[in-house]
């Protein structure tokens, strides 16, 4: 999607982005950007864990013995 973009259209999209919030406003969505990726990551690692623990282990079953065939 985003492959085609050159860094004229990078600078372009950063003007734009600085139009319409204002250069005071930017720090803080820049942080507010940074904490959601980061609980955004958090709940990713800890999801995992938690489907984890919640599966039972499988049993497991001795290896069947190998019938003799001795008469």
């Amino acid at each position: 999607m985003f492959g085609n973009i050159r860094g004229g259209e990078i600078l372009i999209l950063l003007l734009i982005v600085l139009l319409l919030f204002g250069a005071r406003r930017l720090p803080d969505l820049a942080k507010g950007l940074g904490q959601s990726l980061r609980v955004f990551k958090k709940e990713m690692t800890t999801t995992g864990e938690d489907d984890a623990e919640s599966t039972p282990p499988a049993e497991s079953t001795p290896p069947a013995e190998p019938k003799s065939t001795d008469s």
